[in-house]
């Protein structure tokens, strides 16, 4: 495989920005992509992300707004939201001008195809050829340059160790591994499940029932990759049970957030995005094609469709019968 020199980010919010620090930090060549001018024009004049305050854009890290030099680069980072994956792509393929790797850098499954991230690559551009990036972080630790390991996915075990390579430092540390479904039903399942654990936080029900919230959360998720063929090691790994623990615990979490307001009776903050909003109705339908029962994950997209109360939900898991722990 010819050397990954050049890496470019498609998407200049708070994490896309952050990659691109990652990416330079590397060593690499970056090109971070702003679909809107204005917001290219002020980063490259001020070197800093409104959505990142306080933080320097690495001095390595070029911005533009011009989606056809991004694309020249040997690796691309698609860091949009999960909703917004297939429009992305779809504008990135006819600049695709050979096959290269294109890195889905978000966690989440397509509302009415229900599709995973990959999935969506491979669809909307032949040139592509699909990975994922998954893993507990949060944009601001990353921009910051402290300590972070998350997991990076190819079905090409040669392809997922080079670009381990091409964008690992002494402060990103990526662990790759071939198991793609694992990382996606990781990713995905966790935002669902740390939305049900900011609800259990916002009601003060306890440390105790955040803790068993979580773990029965954890059953749930590596029930549902079994079921999908995932490895039991990635499932326990960074971007299954790592990352579950990372976003049922901290308000930097959007999805741990909702989940407090939905607990506290508050309306959930407009403008910020939950990705585990969109994925716990596309989750529960994908659990019922396979068969497997996922309680949590169940009540979350109830409570958010409005078909039941929180106290309901929170009576209907505590009067489940007793059962041996899997």
């Amino acid at each position: 495989m010819p050397p990954l020199k050049s890496v470019a980010v498609i998407g200049a919010g708070a994490w896309g920005t952050a990659l691109s620090s990652v990416a330079s930090r590397a060593g690499r060549h970056v090109t971070l992509y702003a679909r809107s001018s204005w917001s290219a024009s002020r980063m490259k004049a001020t070197r800093e992300n409104l959505r990142l305050p306080g933080i320097r854009i690495e001095p390595g890290v070029g911005i533009t707004g011009d989606l056809a030099q991004a694309a020249r680069a040997d690796v691309i980072l698609i860091a949009t939201p999960a909703q917004q994956l297939r429009e992305a792509v779809t504008a990135l393929a006819p600049h695709l001008k050979q096959p290269k790797p294109v890195i889905a850098c978000a966690k989440g499954i397509e509302r009415g195809t229900h599709k995973f991230m990959t999935e969506i690559i491979a669809e909307s551009a032949a040139n592509a050829i699909p990975a994922i990036l998954s893993g507990p972080s949060f944009a601001d630790d990353v921009a910051k340059g402290l300590p972070t390991a998350v997991t990076l996915a190819a079905k090409d075990e040669v392809l997922a160790s080079a670009l381990v390579q091409a964008l690992g430092s002494a402060t990103f540390r990526p662990y790759h591994t071939t198991d793609v479904r694992g990382v996606e039903i990781g990713g995905a399942a966790k935002n669902v499940l740390a939305i049900a654990a900011g609800i259990v936080a916002g009601r003060k029900l306890g440390a105790s029932a955040l803790a068993a919230l979580t773990t029965r959360g954890f059953t749930e998720l590596a029930r549902l990759g079994r079921a999908c063929g995932a490895r039991p090691e990635t499932l326990s790994g960074l971007s299954g049970l790592g990352d579950l623990i990372l976003t049922c615990s901290s308000p930097q979490s959007r999805n741990f957030a909702l989940g407090i307001a939905l607990g506290r009776g508050e309306a959930p903050q407009q403008g910020k995005l939950a990705e585990g909003a969109f994925t716990a109705p596309v989750l529960i339908e994908l659990a019922a094609s396979q068969g497997v029962d996922m309680p949590v994950s169940q009540a979350v997209a109830a409570i958010l469709a409005g078909r039941i109360t929180i106290d309901a939900a929170i009576e209907g898991l505590l009067t489940r019968p007793f059962k041996a722990e899997e």
